[in-house]
Formats: structure tokens, sequence, C-alpha cells
């Protein structure tokens, strides 16, 4: 993809992939190390996602000349957050069943207790990565926002 024409949804996806590679890359790792049953390191996942988000709004920004409205590159990071979850989830999904012991060896940490299913796992990865992505987005942009902009006026 060339940078003729990025909008926030094209650079959310583009760096949303991105992201989610970093993320299955970790897992991955962890994997080999033996610590996909630590949910607490699945937390790190968060700070994949956060470099993730920052990159795609930095480039947004470059690419509108440090001119970018404030909701583009809010969008730019919430849809990075979206489609970098998305697609971790379904790898996860796939480990999952390819994996049956993972499932066995989170439930046994007694977090969520025998409820536990693949399903869950993947909407707890969802819904982590979307709440954290809008509440990054949020913050990253308190610093790449336009050195000119300014709040809505009169509104009371």
């Amino acid at each position: 993809m060339t940078d003729s024409h990025i909008t926030p949804e094209n650079n959310g996806v583009r760096y949303g992939l991105l992201t989610a590679a970093g993320m299955v890359l970790y897992f991955l790792v962890a994997g080999l190390l033996g610590l996909t049953g630590r949910v607490e390191l699945s937390y790190l996942n968060v700070v994949i996602l956060a470099v993730g988000i920052c990159l795609a709004i930095a480039r947004y920004r470059r690419y509108r000349h440090d001119r970018m409205p404030y909701l583009h590159g809010f969008g730019t990071g919430i849809i990075t957050a979206i489609v970098a979850s998305v697609a971790f989830g379904f790898f996860f999904l796939v480990y999952a069943v390819l994996n049956p012991g993972l499932v066995e060896q989170l439930r046994a940490t007694d977090l969520f207790g025998a409820d536990l299913s693949i399903t869950i796992c993947f909407l707890a990865i969802l819904l982590q990565g979307a709440m954290a992505g809008v509440i990054i987005s949020l913050v990253a942009m308190q610093y790449f926002k336009s050195p000119d902009h300014m709040p809505m006026q009169g509104v009371e």
C-alpha cells in the first residue's frame, strides 16, 4: 500500500494487521517458553497494542502534514485496535482448537472457573482489545493532535 491516499480506515486496517502479527509472535514465543497458561502475561499484549496504535496515528499524522483532524486520529486508533483484536482472537481460536490443553491449563488457574470455554476466551480477547484500544487512542491523541487544535466553544 502506497502513501498516495491514506484514510483512517485503510491505515487502521494495515496497522491492525501488523499489530496482530506482533501479538501472535509474542504468543508463540510465550508458547515456546511454556508461559501460555499465565494469564497475567497476556497483558503485555496491551503494550503491543499501544505501540501499534501510536504508529498508526503517527503515520496518518505524517501523511496529513501535522494537520490531522482529531476524530480521524482517534478513529485510526480504534480501527487499529479492533482489527488487531479480531485477528488475534481468531488466531487464538485456531490455536486453542489445535491445542485443547491450553484451555484446560487456563481453567486450572480458576480465574473463570469451569465456565471457561474457547468462546469466552475469544470474547475476552475482543473486549480487552477494544476497550484498551479506545483508552489508548484517547490518550495518544492528546499527544498527536494538531498544534492548533481548539476545543469546541460555547457548549454548555
